[in-house]
């Protein structure tokens, strides 16, 4: 017998027991062994991968089914990853999955993004790590991807499954040397394949024309200067070979203390203010002599940047009076243990406590704060007229997501792909944040793990969310942008520093006869096929308008060329909050509890354990908006200045190619559906949410776009660029609402429920909108 699924989180009703746990006898596994060998799908190996270990019947569970079915294969482990090779009669047809990555499949976990690996005994669920006495009957890993896979070891050779589970917890879990990363290995292997994109022009900031590129385009080039003065590495190597600083500040003051306590530029606002970035001094005790000569010195650095009335700057310590990189730590631990789900039983167990549990995780208080600082600082910018300057630390971490935030609303430019890519160059990849050790990519110290970038991706999608139209991109684009986090054949997410990066290509150069070409993941085609980039293109977005000089004067305009410009002025006449009213519904409800944002939150919840009954009562109290207050009237709220700045914006049109700020009271600030639900098969709305809002959108655009065509009596094949847009998106009544990653997922199975727990409900539409008539109450 395969044995019960792994426990869940325990309380509610729970699904009847079937009549017997296994639909394949154990005896029918020798019996169609040879079959399922010629079923087998072929490993597929990238250049420089090896094969490490491999175990063969092996049951991988299907993760929604109670019953516990599944495929049978071979579950392998190499040097990149671990995968499952098997018969998947359920997949969905190639025709269907357009959406693929090149590079990982479907049953493929890098061996980076495993998250926690569990095993389970007679029934009880252990976290495994080290050397193992006892090795396990099941076997199941968490993603930091949020996936989650479940495989019986149960039918495998005991030699195997010592290999496997082994060499699973030690490659994934042991301490690893930099340069014993896939990384190198990849790149070696692949120096004949490296892909490059002709159509990237992401800039990189790693010489100096880049620098004065962006100076330039932001005109900071009167009051700031780009420098070499660290070409080598000379004087700091947590600073990158060449950054831009204010046109007084002599060079020689850029190498007395490494680096630190220098105001490096960030970027520029129109009105000529700017945005600046300094690291804390090192702090020396016992040594007053060393404590004054800092204080002079920032004294002095200080009266460079600052002279009223002419230069006014403001500080803003972001060490001090923000949030801590342990907040963030602690808020996303709990966080995503809400998606890591085993069953459908532990789904529909944790169910009704969702809201208390998604506000006890403080991860969307913790996005609201950083939206709010980012207001903060543009509101200093563009209302007052004054420099602002981030100090941190090291300036690597809440510099570089504050400074990234306020460049995203400020500058059109960045939400563009190409900008938004320079951006990230820009601030973190140059900006020296430690990728290495904040995604533990060689497993040295858990401490030191924190999602800073996945935080600011998510500030993104927040504005992504709210504002469509705005940004170039989609959020499929951030959500695969953070599933590259983990892929270890680019060389953008492995490194703490840009010298780091260097040092590794000098050492390959004395060993090998040729540098290593380490790959980035701005090219995209690396990873996905043409038509699947698709996908990370925005169709709804609204390109600038270029007048013609004729047409200056008059009221009709003539859209540029390309993607959106014959519809953005159309699209454009819809008020924002029509626009982001219409993109953040579907057309279809959830059968769950699971509202995307924290409009109501639950009291602390009953001792009692019904699915409903008495939990129901608490939930119409905060209806009422009893505990809203908390989020919205929160002891951080906007002061005076502030508040009418964020109001004023908001009452106004939105202007899609100029200042671009967020909603952040409680119910605006939402979970990241796509990223954080996508693997949750009872999460899926079938036929609704935002893949069919965007559908219907698109096809009056073709309407309005063939119309036009015959006012202005233009040969139809000029507008072909609409018919560009995926062909995955047409029919949605086929689509997940958490596409591309869910498009034909199977009904969940809904929990049996007793017909009392259903009349708890009452009317109240929303509460949730169940459909009665389709419970099944036979086995009750």
């Amino acid at each position: 017998m395969l044995g019960k699924g792994v426990v869940g989180g325990g309380g509610g009703t729970k699904a009847p027991k079937p009549s017997f746990v296994s639909y394949v006898r154990p005896e029918e596994i020798h019996t169609n062994e040879k079959e399922v060998t010629e079923k087998e799908v072929t490993l597929h190996l990238l250049p420089g991968e090896q094969l490490l270990c491999e175990a063969s019947t092996v049951l991988k569970y299907v993760q929604e089914d109670s019953c516990q079915r599944g495929i049978y294969g071979k579950l392998v482990c190499t040097d990149f990853k671990i995968a499952f090779l098997g018969d998947d009669d359920s997949a969905l047809d190639n025709d269907e999955t357009q959406f693929k990555n090149k590079v990982i499949g479907e049953n493929d976990i890098t061996l980076h993004c495993v998250d926690q690996i569990y095993g389970v005994f007679d029934e009880k669920k252990k976290t495994l790590f080290g050397q193992l006495k006892k090795y396990p009957e099941k076997l199941i890993i968490h993603c930091k991807d949020l996936r989650v896979f479940h495989f019986c070891l149960r039918y495998t050779k005991e030699e195997e499954v010592k290999r496997i589970v082994s060499g699973i917890i030690h490659h994934t879990q042991a301490p690893k040397l930099l340069k014993r990363l896939f990384l190198f290995s990849y790149a070696a292997a692949a120096q004949n394949h490296a892909a490059t994109d002709p159509r990237n022009h992401t800039v990189m900031f790693d010489t100096l024309k880049d620098w004065c590129w962006e100076l330039e385009r932001t005109k900071g080039s009167v009051k700031y200067k780009a420098v070499s003065v660290n070409e080598g590495y000379k004087v700091c190597e947590r600073l990158p070979a060449y950054f831009v600083v204010p046109t007084p500040l002599p060079e020689e003051d850029l190498s007395r203390f490494q680096g630190h306590g220098i105001p490096l530029w960030c970027w520029s606002c129109h009105n000529g203010c700017a945005l600046l970035k300094m690291s804390a001094l090192p702090k020396k005790e016992q040594d007053d002599g060393l404590s004054q000569m800092q204080k002079s010195f920032l004294d002095g650095i200080y009266k460079t940047i600052h002279r009223p009335p002419y230069e006014i700057v403001k500080t803003e310590d972001l060490s001090s009076n923000f949030l801590s990189l342990q907040d963030i730590q602690t808020a996303y631990s709990k966080f995503k243990q809400l998606f890591l789900i085993d069953n459908s039983t532990e789904f529909w167990d944790t169910d009704i406590k969702w809201f208390s549990l998604l506000e006890s995780s403080s991860w969307l208080d913790i996005i609201r704060r950083c939206l709010k600082k980012a207001i903060e600082i543009t509101e200093c910018l563009e209302a007052q007229n004054v420099n602002v300057l981030l100090l941190e630390e090291n300036a690597s971490d809440l510099c570089c997501l504050v400074s990234s935030l306020v460049q995203v609303m400020m500058d059109p430019h960045c939400r563009t792909r190409i900008g938004f890519q320079s951006l990230v160059q820009k601030e973190w990849i140059m900006g020296g944040h430690s990728f290495l050790d904040r995604c533990n990519h060689l497993r040295q110290s858990d401490k030191e793990e924190v999602p800073v970038f996945l935080l600011f991706l998510d500030c993104v999608w927040q504005l992504v969310h709210q504002h469509p139209p705005a940004f170039d991109f989609t959020e499929t684009y951030l959500t695969v942008l953070s599933d590259s986090l983990y892929i270890p054949i680019f060389s953008t997410f492995f490194f703490n520093s840009p010298h780091q990066k260097d040092n590794v290509g000098r050492e390959s150069q004395d060993t090998q006869s040729k540098p290593l070409n380490l790959l980035t993941v701005w090219d995209w085609s690396v990873q996905f096929e043409p038509k699947a980039q698709m996908l990370l293109k925005n169709p709804l977005y609204v390109e600038k308008p270029k007048l013609d000089k004729g047409q200056r004067k008059g009221m009709r305009f003539k859209g540029p060329q390309g993607r959106g410009g014959r519809f953005s002025s159309w699209f454009s006449l819809f008020p924002a909050s029509w626009t982001r009213t219409a993109l953040s519904s579907g057309t279809a409800w959830p059968e769950h509890q699971r509202q995307l944002s924290l409009p109501l939150t639950q009291s602390k919840s009953s001792p009692k354990r019904g699915f409903f009954r008495e939990e129901t009562d608490h939930l119409i109290k905060n209806l009422l908006g009893k505990r809203i207050s908390k989020l919205i009237n929160s002891s951080d709220e906007l002061h005076d200045n502030l508040r009418e700045f964020y109001d004023s914006w908001h009452s106004k049109p939105t202007d899609y190619h100029g200042l671009l700020l967020p909603h952040i009271e409680g119910p605006e600030i939402k979970v990241w559906a796509q990223r954080y639900l996508r693997w949750i098969p009872e999460a899926q709305i079938l036929g609704g949410g935002r893949a069919a809002t965007v559908s219907k959108l698109l096809e009056m655009m073709e309407e309005v776009e063939r119309l036009q065509e015959k006012i202005d009596a233009r040969p139809h094949g000029q507008g072909a660029l609409l018919a560009e847009a995926p062909l995955l998106l047409r029919g949605s009544a086929r689509l997940s609402a958490l596409f591309p990653f869910a498009l034909l997922q199977r009904h969940p199975s809904k929990p049996v429920l007793p017909t009392s727990g259903w009349k708890a409900l009452g009317d109240e539409e929303d509460l949730a909108k169940r459909e009665d008539e389709f419970v099944d109450l036979g086995d009750v």
